[in-house]
This record gives C-alpha cells, sequence and structure tokens, in this order.
C-alpha cells in the first residue's frame, strides 16, 4: 500500500476498506450526502438522524473537536440535517467556512445571476428537473428526469464558457458556483486552526467534489476515504461501499479508540 502523504490515482476496485484505527492524532474531514446520510430524490428529504447524530457527537469528543463536515450543501441546510451537532463545516464546495473565528464566505460571482435564471427557465419546462439555489452557486437535479442529463449538462457547459463561474457535475446534478474555493483548500483552512493543526488528516467523500479533499488529505499527511461503487479514477487510499458502512466504519474506530 502506498504511505500516507503520496498523491496516486488508482482504480476503485482495487482500494481496500480503511483501517479500523485512525492515525495518531486523526482529524476526520466527512462530506454528508452519500458519505453521512443516503442520496434521496430531493435534497430536502435528507433530515435528521438519532444514529449519526449519536456518532458525531461521540466523534467529536472522541477526536477532541478535530470533526468537520465538508459539504456541497449550505450551510443552513447541514446545520438542519446535523441539528448544530458539528461545530466546523465548510459548505457550498468551501465557498462558506465556519471555523474558530466564525464564519468566513466568500462574495457571489455577478455571472451567477445569469446562470440563475437559465437553470431556473429549464426546470419550469420539465417538472422532473429540481432547480437549487445556494446564493454562491446554482444547480440543476436531473436524478428524477434521467432523460434530461445531457441536456442538462450542455446548458451548464455552455454557461460556464460564456463566463468565469465553474462548472461542478455531481451525482445526476450540474452545478455553477462562483469560483476561488474547493473542498481540498478547506481542508487546508481548518489544519491552519485550532483544533486541527498538527493533525492527520481523513477525507470521507463519495462524490466528484470529493477528489480535492482526498489529494489535500493525502499532500498533508492523511488519507482518503471513497464512498459507493465508482468507475472514476481516484486520489483515496480507501473505500467503503455505502453510507451505512460509513457508520459502522466510524462506530467501530470509535470503539478502536476507547479501548
Amino acid at each position: 500500500m502506498t504511505a500516507f502523504g503520496s498523491v496516486v490515482r488508482r482504480a476503485p476496485s482495487d482500494l481496500p476498506p480503511p483501517p479500523l484505527a485512525l492515525p495518531p492524532r486523526a482529524a476526520l474531514f466527512l462530506d454528508l450526502d452519500g458519505t453521512l446520510a443516503p442520496i434521496m430524490p430531493r435534497p430536502d428529504q435528507v433530515g435528521p438522524d438519532p444514529r449519526r447524530a449519536a456518532l458525531l457527537d461521540a466523534l467529536s469528543r472522541a477526536l477532541d473537536g478535530r470533526l468537520a463536515v465538508v459539504s456541497g450543501r449550505a450551510l443552513e441546510d447541514v446545520d438542519r440535517i446535523l441539528e448544530d451537532r458539528v461545530k466546523f463545516v465548510a459548505a457550498v464546495h468551501g465557498l462558506v467556512r465556519r471555523g474558530v473565528n466564525g464564519v468566513d464566505r466568500v462574495q457571489p460571482h455577478p455571472d451567477i445571476d445569469h446562470a440563475r435564471d437559465v437553470l431556473r427557465d429549464l426546470a419550469r419546462g420539465d417538472k422532473g428537473l429540481l432547480f437549487e439555489d445556494k446564493g454562491l452557486s446554482v444547480g440543476l437535479h436531473y436524478r428524477n428526469a434521467p432523460s434530461a442529463a445531457d441536456a442538462v449538462i450542455e446548458a451548464a457547459e455552455r454557461l460556464a464558457s460564456a463566463s468565469e463561474l465553474v462548472l461542478q457535475l455531481g451525482d445526476m446534478v450540474a452545478e455553477l458556483r462562483t469560483p476561488g474555493q474547493d473542498k481540498g483548500k478547506a481542508v487546508s483552512a481548518f489544519l491552519r486552526e485550532v483544533p486541527f493543526d498538527g493533525s492527520a488528516p481523513v477525507f470521507v467523500g463519495d462524490d466528484l467534489t470529493d477528489e480535492d479533499g482526498f489529494t489535500a488529505a493525502a499532500r498533508l499527511g492523511g488519507y482518503g476515504v471513497l464512498v459507493g461503487p465508482s468507475e472514476r479514477p481516484t486520489q483515496a487510499t480507501y473505500r467503503l461501499n455505502d453510507f451505512n458502512a460509513v457508520l459502522d466504519w466510524l462506530s467501530a474506530s470509535i470503539g478502536r479508540a476507547a479501548a
């Protein structure tokens, strides 16, 4: 196995599950959808969960607070789902970050307004499409209209090529966001702050957006854990099958730390 701290693309089928024992002085950076919660047909269908809530409380205690959620969701949505249990959060792919000194939020790019109008109009024309507005980004979900995938992606690509927005393709969603930050940069920023400084980062996520987090974790002395099936090459070192496997692994890791 390649040593921690290296960055090598691997085939997901080649990846073993992560060890139960976390690295000494580990810090956990966890994606939300597909990692701590199931992917649902509509984002607003994901809500609080007693098992996850208790696990997050236990993780925060076991890691002396070195726990952060790094998600594409808006900050308010992360707090709703997790019932305000996680102090440190990077939201909207790192464009919003709540660290030790409070919330840092970049300004929305002016091109967001035009992208908002276009994607909203597309959603009005197809009841299966779901438009999502996070202020700093706008997205169009096509999980309930898979036949519209090509049209949605083509429209998003045109908007990205004619603007300075970043096109972010996710799990059945095309998103256009303000440039400047990503999940990897959010991890790096957390590691410069108490209580994360000097820790070994472990980043767990399922989506293409999480590759930046895997890369940053490996570069900074830790590793990434890919969740779910995937055909793309990945920067992760380990893999788990689904969000239930993530919760089981985290629970077992806490048990190892307490033993």
